[in-house]
């Protein structure tokens, strides 16, 4: 028998012809994902509607509460990744980081109304994300052969992205059977992320297991257990415990020693500072549209559903050729996405393609990036490199929806999409140059 076919990480590779199973893990994390991503999405669907409509605040005061919480969950990814790190506790930080999610919908619905209440329970959700995410991907990383990451992340994200579609749908569902008590979605919501933190802790290994493995019934007499005859039967029967994880060391700079690692954080930087937020094109789209808002809150399905389709295919592909190509098509895609709302085209066709150029963007993209990082990353260090990429990647990202909405007040949206074009092409001509190709097994497309 071959271990390569079990997904395990110390398993030699697999012979030609055998296809590798996705780790157990890797399926069990996403199986958690998909659950949390249901419960927080039925709030993100609503929240806009709940604290505009319902409890009249204004957009800017609804955007300054987002755009806060926001920074606040870029920042606290580097202290769930360091913590992670030390000690090899991966899964207690995530679980912290998807618990206080959870209790966040409880926040909701105890805050009553109040304003403080709701931003403390929006404030709790966003710093749960943050916290659990850089942990979590490192327990991808950990748990997947090094050669089929960009699988394991396109699988993780595609079962995440399933439950970002099924969220808003039962959300939108529980509103129409309750005529539009929001504290209903605020309870299920709960409910299905108390679930969630369930499967969590009773399913999810905290480190890679112990590389021994099985014995091979045909195999020869395994001279250990000739050593043990003469041991009590309960120290026999007794499997050895898997050996403690390396205490990592430098902090979350000691990644930088590695210039392969150093270009991928400013590339992941460079891009981010250059994507437009999808909020900004939906809303680029609804007025090429002219769309009723009561369609508004779809258009991220369109885009989700591609992604779903596509996470998957784009990851294996990404294992075959390398994990820089598909990170740069993915951004070329979306150089594509502003220039389709740019030319002359017919609405609908504006509405398809963009939308599609958008889950393309992602599934190339999302979980590529992870997996072009992880190789580079030392043992012990991979939550706290993970945090880093991704934090850089959102703080820029959030210096870029300030800057397009600054521009878009003070020169109109077309101005700065034009601006975000050019941008996006400068960033993505230098990332060509700077990021590095990443390890290619052996017998694959170079």
């Amino acid at each position: 028998m071959y271990l390569a076919t079990t997904g395990r990480p110390d398993a030699p590779p697999a012979p030609s012809g055998v296809r590798r199973r996705v780790p157990g893990t890797v399926l069990v994390l996403g199986t958690v994902s998909l659950v949390t991503d249901v419960s927080s999405e039925m709030v993100t669907a609503v929240l806009p509607l709940y604290l505009v409509l319902g409890l009249g605040l204004s957009p800017l005061q609804f955007g300054l509460l987002d755009g806060l919480s926001t920074g606040a969950t870029a920042l606290v990814r580097l202290l769930g990744g360091a913590g992670a790190d030390r000690g090899g506790r991966h899964k207690q930080i995530a679980g912290l980081g998807y618990a206080l999610s959870a209790c966040s919908r409880l926040g909701l619905l105890l805050a009553g109304g109040a304003t403080g209440g709701i931003a403390g329970a929006i404030a709790a959700d966003r710093l749960g994300k943050g916290v659990r995410t850089a942990p979590r991907d490192a327990l991808i990383t950990l748990h997947s052969p090094p050669e089929d990451l960009g699988r394991a992340f396109g699988v993780h994200r595609a079962m995440d992205t399933t439950g970002a579609l099924l969220g808003p749908l039962a959300a939108f569902a529980l509103l129409w059977a309750t005529a539009e008590t929001y504290e209903a979605v605020f309870a299920v919501s709960f409910c299905v992320g108390a679930f969630g933190v369930l499967l969590w802790l009773l399913f999810v290994p905290g480190r890679p297991r112990d590389p021994g493995g099985p014995r091979d019934p045909g195999g020869p007499r395994d001279p250990g257990r000739l050593r043990d005859r003469g041991r009590p039967r309960a120290d026999r029967d007794t499997p050895p415990r898997a050996p403690a994880p390396p205490r990592a060391r430098g902090g979350l700079l000691a990644a930088f020693h590695s210039p392969a690692y150093r270009r991928i954080v400013l590339c992941a930087a460079l891009l981010g500072a250059a994507t437009v937020g999808d909020s900004f094109l939906y809303l680029l789209l609804q007025r090429r549209l002219d769309l009723d808002a009561t369609w508004f809150p779809f258009l991220p399905l369109g885009a989700a559903g591609v992604y779903l389709l596509l996470a998957v295919p784009a990851g294996r592909l990404a294992d075959r050729v390398g994990r820089r190509r598909p990170l740069l098509y993915g951004h070329g895609a979306l150089l594509l996405a502003y220039g389709l709302l740019l030319a002359p085209v017919p609405a609908a066709a504006a509405l398809v393609g963009v939308l599609l150029l958008l889950g393309v963007f992602y599934a190339a993209t999302d979980g590529v990036l992870m997996a072009l990082t992880g190789p580079f990353l030392t043992e012990g260090r991979q939550a706290g490199g993970l945090a880093v990429v991704q934090t850089a990647q959102a703080l820029a990202r959030l210096g870029a929806a300030v800057t397009f909405g600054a521009v878009w007040t003070a020169s109109g949206p077309e101005t700065a999409l034009v601006a975000a074009l050019l941008a996006l092409a400068a960033a993505l001509a230098c990332a060509a140059r700077l990021l590095p190709s990443g390890p290619i097994p052996e017998g694959t497309t170079p």
